[in-house]
């Protein structure tokens, strides 16, 4: 259930997160990326009791990108 729970709240994340930005609400920058990272890590954590490996796999990769575009935002600072 816990885990359940942390994956709803990712999808949640991921949707709100393409939402803001499809609705010009937000730019493509620091904040959606930090939606991008913490959706991307909650669907991992909801997936891997799952062995849902395909798609564990995906959410690890979403999290990465979006942790390389951050460290890549602050570093222009």
């Amino acid at each position: 259930m816990f885990f359940d729970i942390i994956g709803w709240v990712g999808a949640v994340l991921v949707l709100l997160a393409y939402f803001l930005l499809s609705a010009k609400k937000i730019k493509a920058g620091y904040f959606y990326q930090i939606l991008n990272f913490a959706a991307g890590t909650c669907m991992a954590i909801g997936l891997f009791p799952k062995n849902a490996w395909f798609s564990f796999s995906v959410q690890i990769a979403w999290t990465l990108i979006a942790l390389w575009s951050i460290i890549k935002l602050r570093s222009k600072k």
